[in-house]
């Protein structure tokens, strides 16, 4: 028993903030993806001795999706709608401290501001397309990884995938009249 909750640790764990982030932009909800989050480890739990090896963190961001669907499910059933936060706030901390550009105060700003208007086009976008933006452009999972966490075909993937981006950098136009982070030349890629 020892044995398998060791494996569970070394196989499952270091994907936590992966499960968290995706758990997070679909649901719109930092608390709600924490739920989500905690029914889809103990899911991976109660049937991780049916593992059967592979991408850990592909299969534990398919359990995650499900536990959605199912949030999603009971909740629309109960009446209620997807939150979205209504601070426009970001986890994500003020700065890299690496970064030379960000040493100034308003150069941390302007990249916070940046990262909250990124994360709030992306919860916009319609869920199969947000799904699929976020696992490919902040989980770097191949097509392949995003068909069979999403049960689509890759064709599938790569439309959604291109219309993702699309939309997101119409909408990005649109708030700031100015191209998609990441889109011109020496830009840093700003999904992440």
């Amino acid at each position: 028993m020892a044995d398998a909750a060791a494996r569970f640790n070394d196989t499952v764990m270091p994907h936590l903030d992966a499960a968290y982030t995706f758990a997070r932009y679909l649901a719109r909800d930092r608390d709600c993806a924490e739920d989500i989050v905690h029914d889809a480890v103990l899911r991976a739990l109660r049937s991780f001795e049916d593992y059967r090896g592979g991408d850990a963190r592909a299969w534990l961001l398919a359990i995650v999706r499900n536990c959605f669907l199912t949030w999603a499910a009971a909740r629309s059933k109960a009446g209620g709608a997807p939150a979205v936060r209504a601070d426009g706030g970001t986890d994500e901390p003020a700065g890299d401290p690496w970064d030379r550009e960000a040493v100034t105060p308003e150069a941390a700003l302007l990249r916070r501001d940046e990262a909250a208007a990124v994360r709030t086009l992306i919860e916009t976008l319609p869920e199969p397309f947000r799904e699929a933006l976020v696992l490919r452009e902040m989980e770097d999972l191949s097509y392949r990884q995003i068909a069979e966490i999403t049960g689509v075909p890759i064709g599938t993937v790569m439309s959604r995938l291109a219309r993702a981006r699309t939309m997101f950098g119409a909408s990005w136009q649109r708030l700031l009249g100015t191209d998609a982070p990441g889109s011109g030349p020496g830009r840093e890629h700003a999904f992440r």
